[in-house]
């Protein structure tokens, strides 16, 4: 099943941990991942087109999750954003959501939440393509 290429995902995160364990967890499982600290950086990659799932930090230096996901949804609707965050609060992840995120993930997270995630997400987007 690795071999199989099932979706390019694209992990925005300011912590160099954060991004190497993503793609240490999805590399396997045969997601092509990207991963970049910049949101900014993030909007290219997004603009270079063929990504399916963005996983991007809440808080970061130079533009928050919200905003990385706002954009994301104003510019490429049918992709799927989940957020992933240390900072877990009821009132985020409720705005997170009503703005059209998939899913929120709390730091520490393990690896299996990581990837379930991503499955279900990338589902809904399959799901969503074929209307």
């Amino acid at each position: 099943m690795a071999d199989m290429n099932k979706g390019r995902v694209l992990i925005i995160d300011d912590e160099d941990i954060v991004r190497v364990s993503c793609q240490r967890i999805l590399v396997p499982e045969g997601y092509e991942v990207q991963t970049t600290k910049s949101a900014s950086e993030g909007f290219d990659i997004m603009a270079a087109g063929g990504i399916d799932i963005v996983l991007t930090d809440l808080k970061m230096p130079d533009i928050d999750g919200m905003q990385v996901l706002k954009k994301i949804k104003e510019e490429w609707p049918d992709t799927e954003v989940i957020m992933i965050t240390g900072y877990q609060t009821i009132n985020t992840a409720v705005e997170a959501i009503k703005l059209g995120a998939f899913d929120y993930i709390e730091k520490p997270f393990v690896p299996s939440s990581i990837v379930e995630a991503i499955d279900k997400a990338l589902l809904r987007r399959q799901e969503k393509n074929k209307e």
